[in-house]
């Protein structure tokens, strides 16, 4: 080695920078092996509240963001999910929503029949319950329908809940949708001003996860401060030239319904209210799932059978033709009519669009 001259090592080496950045990037992501799991009970433009160890000795409320690597995957009331970061709920705190657990059922909607955006309103609620008022403004049997399929392709119970029977009978609609499976329950205002026949409501509710929807003005934000004294929802008023009610409730939230007297402690999810339900994302051969003596004979049908009044060779009409007495054919067809009235709504030839105009009765 020549005099002045020294011997290179590993810190002489110069690599030429990466022009796209000093480090590589890489799709795999942390495992967030520390999480801890809470429940979505509200949104707010952009932020979560949560409710940490719910029913344990330690429940508390946080706040949180969504996490980058969720991207688009929305996060709903109901929504079990995974969070990191500050999850004490002190004034100031933030924790991070780094998973969603797999969800037991989804209530989705599009904003018409021919949007194929779906809209995830809720997860993991297992009744949906319809509310209606019998009078102003009138019922829309035709909301009621698309909300019952969405109900059933969701894979949640479905109850329908009428308000202001001290205004019209409810006889009428109880006997529509009884054949679909539908339960039926219904309140009215008392002299006072005070909701009567509630208990029906809590015991239908008790031990549940619910979620409420329907048009503004059918009482629903009256319901839920009703059942849950401390939820202070916003009451709105129908207008009398329209016949329409004012939006009061502007996002969903989840709320513990206190136990009562002989009926468990449950979960209500309110949400707006509704002018339409598109039901772009219901595929048509689960309309029949609920419907499990139909679906049985619909077996037998043609390939390609579309079940509907003009279907040629369908089993279901040549079932109800094949009753054993006039008592049971009527019935049949009660249960046909029913299940075609479905279909009907979510094909679309009941109506050319969802609209508060056109869904009337």
């Amino acid at each position: 080695m020549s005099p002045g001259k020294r011997r290179l090592d590993e810190s002489d080496i110069r690599v030429r920078p990466n022009r796209h950045g000093s480090r590589p990037r890489t799709k795999e992501r942390p495992e967030h092996a520390d999480a801890i799991t809470a429940m979505v009970t509200g949104v707010d433009r952009g932020r979560y509240t949560l409710l940490v160890d719910a029913g344990g000795p330690d429940e508390h409320r946080a706040i949180a963001m969504k996490a980058r690597e969720l991207g688009r995957n929305r996060v709903v009331p109901g929504d079990l999910v995974d969070i990191v970061g500050d999850t004490t709920g002190d004034a100031g705190s933030l924790s991070r929503i780094v998973r969603i657990e797999e969800r037991t059922t989804v209530l989705r909607r599009s904003a018409d029949d021919t949007d194929a955006i779906e809209r995830v309103i809720v997860a993991n609620a297992d009744q949906l319950v319809i509310v209606t008022a019998l009078a102003d403004p009138e019922p829309r049997t035709r909301m009621i329908d698309r909300c019952v399929v969405a109900g059933y392709d969701a894979g949640m119970d479905v109850l329908l809940c009428l308000t202001k029977a001290d205004l019209a009978d409810p006889t009428e609609l109880i006997a529509m949708y009884a054949p679909i499976g539908v339960a039926v329950v219904s309140t009215r205002r008392g002299t006072d001003g005070t909701i009567e026949a509630l208990d029906d409501v809590r015991q239908a509710l008790a031990g549940r996860t619910s979620v409420l929807i329907g048009h503004s003005g059918v009482g629903k934000s009256t319901l839920v401060n009703a059942l849950v004294p401390d939820a202070f929802r916003a009451v709105g008023i129908v207008n009398d030239v329209t016949g329409r009610g004012r939006h009061t409730s502007s996002s969903a939230i989840a709320l513990r319904m206190p136990a009562a007297a002989g009926a468990a402690p449950g979960w209500v999810i309110d949400t707006p209210g509704v002018r339409s339900f598109g039901l772009a994302h219901v595929q048509l051969e689960h309309l029949l799932a609920p419907f499990g003596d139909l679906a049985d004979v619909a077996q037998e049908c043609p390939r390609g059978c579309t079940h509907s009044d003009d279907a040629p060779d369908c089993c279901l009409d040549e079932w109800v033709e094949a009753a054993p007495d006039d008592g049971v054919r009527a019935a049949r067809a009660a249960r046909l009519e029913s299940f075609r009235r479905l279909l009907a709504s979510r094909s679309g030839t009941i109506g050319a669009e969802n609209t508060p105009e056109r869904d009337s009765r």
